[in-house]
Parts: structure tokens; C-alpha cells; sequence
């Protein structure tokens, strides 16, 4: 019967008149698992998705109402993606920004802009940009060789850490370096010797590691989560405890960093910020994420409006929604994986099987060593009870015991 009612009242419209996409098509630069939530916050809101990935079986591609096999970074396939849309988004910061100019000089709309992300992909020029502006971060410099990190190392003290200036995620980009000796092993290992750009930076001796979701809209205006405390693994994000268990003083001042730090950026969407606090209660940012983020993945279950419903909202022009959590705490466990292997989950009944779990499961083609594979989040009257529900489901699935 709404079939037949939607084609009487197209029928009512002049041919002519009757627009190439009736619903908002938003275009995503990715098609990973942020994409994918981002899809389904999309489509909730009646909007059409267009994914441009590398590869046919990404995580987004049967959300999407068409999906276009190409490369990020060429400028061709991103005008291709833009020509469909109305609005193109990032799910990662790693097209290059020269490659996105393209799409605004052929009047696209682009958020987060091409400025931003090429303030923020580059993590030195990230790092010197919120130092300029007054914000918190620890001492950095560029370093061309080894015998310039040495120097660095010299000057900030061991332990310091030698990381790559694009493309780091996950830990892979990072090294510590705690002795002298090290150095050179360390270089190689991030590829400093095939021409990768790196840079050195001053041990932050911290006691938690704190982030949030800030969503900025077009006009400047700004939705905050609440801050969260996130617990790493073998350098990849764990556990995310919300709101975190800190002081409120130090909440609204690690809060009002981070909006000071994506307003520097001129963000526009979620962005996530990444922070440390010491033991003296100083609170430096690790770094800015120009995209949804795994810290905010709580948002989905346990906030009146998700981080990826708020940047659809944020980049279509669309008033932001409330941020509130409808819970004392909430918990998210990420799932990773064991090893190479088919990217079945195993054991998913079980986890299924444990009251207050919400399982999301990525269905990317391949697991690997300490790759995300999904997540679960559980909701609680207090930060034990999130956690022990969490964990509990969390730890029946497995990816990687499969061949």
C-alpha cells in the first residue's frame, strides 16, 4: 500500500521536476567500521550513503546504496564519489589533503575541510598548531635523522618518543625509546630510512588517559560528551569507561581543552580528542582524531544521541542532538583479533547469551594480530556492573580460531 502511495504522488510531479535523489546522499571517503556506523546513523535519518573504498569487501559496503572501488587519494575517484552527493565526509584522517582541495575547488562540500584535515593528519604540524594556539602538549620537534633524535633525546630525557608524522594508528607509528642505543633500531623500524617523516617527543609521565567526542557543527556550534577514561592494550585502545572516573574540576578543564583544540582546527563533525593527566592533575593532549572515534563507540547505547547521528547531523548543517548519557556508566570492550585469519567471530552465541551485552560485530573479511574487530558495550547503575558485563560477553568471542 506505501508503495503505491508513493508512486501516486510522484505521479503528481512534473518529470521535470522531480530531483536526481529525493533523501540527502552523503558520500564517506572509507568504508571501514566507522564508516559503517556512520551509515547506519545516516540512513536512520533517511539519508542515502555512497561509500569510495579500495577493496569491494569493506565493512560499509552493503549499507551503502552504491559503493565505488577506487583510491583515496586520487583526485578523479574523489570527484567521482562527490559528483553523487551532496556532502563528503572522512572516516580517517589519511587521504591526503592536497587530494581533497580538489573537491572544494570544484565547489563540493567537504567536512571536515581539507584545511583541517591537513592541520591535523600531519601530527607534528597537528602538535605545533596547538602549541601556537596555548594549548597543552608535550615538547616536540622535527628530527631528520638519527643523530637528530639523539639530540632530542638529550634535551627531553629518556624515555622519548620517535613517531611518524602520517599515517600512525593503533600504536603502529610509535616507538619508545629508553635508552641511547635504541635509536637507530627505532628509526628504522618507522621507516625513517625510506624517506618517512618523523618527529620526536617528551615522555608524558601520565596516570590516565582521557578522551572525548566533540561534534562541531557548520555554524560553530558544539555538542560535548562526556569525558571518558580509555585503557590501552599493547598500544590499542581497550577498554573506554564513561563518564570517567575523575574529579570535576579536572572533567571541565580537560573538557574545555578539547573544545579550545578542534575549534583551533576549525573542525566540523566528531572529532576525538586524546589527552593525558598526571599525577599533579596537568592534563596534555596526546592527539586529535578529525573523524568519529573509537572512545565515543559508547555514544551508540548509552547517549541520547550517538557520535556518528551527531556528525551526519553536523556536516549536512543539521541542528546537533543532546549528548546526555540515559545511564550512570557504560563500558565498551573492544574486540581484536588473535591472528590472520577469515574474520568469523566465534563464540557469539555465548556472548549474545549475556544479559545487557550489546554486540556489534564489524564483518571485516580478515582478522589479524590486535586488529578491531567489533565491540561491546554494556550499560550500568555503576562502573563495576558495566564492566563486569562487558568483559563477561566480551570474552566469548573469538576472531582468528577460525581457518
Amino acid at each position: 500500500m506505501h508503495e503505491t502511495y508513493d508512486r501516486d504522488i510522484l505521479q503528481l510531479v512534473e518529470p521535470a521536476r522531480i530531483p536526481a535523489a529525493i533523501n540527502p546522499r552523503l558520500g564517506i571517503v572509507g568504508g571501514g567500521q566507522l564508516a559503517k556506523m556512520t551509515a547506519l546513523a545516516g540512513l536512520q535519518l533517511g539519508c542515502d550513503v555512497v561509500v569510495l573504498e579500495r577493496n569491494h569487501h569493506s565493512p560499509a559496503a552493503n549499507l551503502a546504496s552504491h559503493s565505488i572501488v577506487g583510491d583515496w587519494d586520487n583526485p578523479e575517484d574523489l570527484l567521482q564519489l562527490a559528483a553523487q552527493v551532496d556532502v563528503v565526509t572522512l572516516e580517517n584522517e589519511f587521504v591526503d589533503a592536497a587530494s581533497l582541495r580538489t573537491l572544494e575547488a570544484g565547489g563540493h562540500r567537504l567536512f571536515p575541510t581539507a584545511r583541517s584535515i591537513a592541520l591535523v593528519q600531519d601530527k607534528l604540524v597537528q602538535k605545533q598548531t596547538l602549541a601556537a594556539a596555548g594549548l597543552p602538549v608535550p615538547r616536540l620537534c622535527a628530527v631528520s635523522n638519527p643523530e637528530a633524535a639523539a639530540r632530542a633525546a638529550q634535551e627531553f630525557g629518556l624515555p622519548l618518543l620517535l613517531k611518524a608524522r602520517r599515517n600512525a594508528y593503533d600504536g603502529k607509528g610509535n616507538v619508545t625509546v629508553r635508552a641511547l642505543d635504541q635509536i637507530g633500531g627505532a628509526w628504522q623500524k618507522l621507516g625513517g630510512n625510506e624517506g618517512n617523516e618523523l618527529f620526536a617527543e617528551a615522555f608524558c609521565p601520565f596516570v590516565k588517559e582521557l578522551a572525548v567526542i566533540i561534534t562541531r557543527g557548520r555554524d560553530g556550534a558544539t555538542a560535548t560528551y562526556p569525558l571518558v577514561e580509555t585503557v590501552q592494550r599493547d598500544h590499542v585502545c581497550h577498554i573506554v569507561c564513561a563518564p570517567a572516573p575523575v574529579t570535576g574540576m579536572i572533567a571541565e578543564r580537560a573538557l574545555d581543552i578539547a573544545r579550545r583544540a578542534v575549534t583551533v582546527v576549525g573542525a566540523v563533525g566528531s572529532f576525538g580528542v586524546e589527552m593525558f593527566l598526571t599525577a599533579s592533575g596537568g592534563i596534555f593532549i596526546n592527539e586529535l582524531a578529525p573523524r568519529v572515534h573509537n572512545s565515543g563507540h559508547y555514544t551508540i547505547e548509552a547517549c541520547l544521541c550517538s557520535q556518528f547521528e551527531n556528525h551526519v547531523r553536523a556536516v549536512l548543517g543539521w541542528p546537533l542532538g543532546d549528548t546526555r548519557m540515559v545511564t550512570p556508566a557504560a563500558v565498551t570492550v573492544n574486540l581484536l583479533g588473535d591472528r590472520k585469519a577469515v574474520g568469523r567471530p566465534a563464540g557469539i552465541e555465548r556472548a549474545l547469551a549475556v544479559p545487557g551485552a550489546h554486540v556489534h560485530i564489524y564483518g571485516k573479511a580478515m582478522s589479524g594480530a590486535g586488529r578491531k574487530m567489533g565491540h561491546v558495550t554494556a550499560l550500568g547503575a555503576t562502573m563495576d556492573e558495566a564492566l563486569a558485563t562487558a568483559q563477561r560477553a566480551a570474552a566469548q568471542i573469538r576472531f582468528g580460531e577460525n581457518s
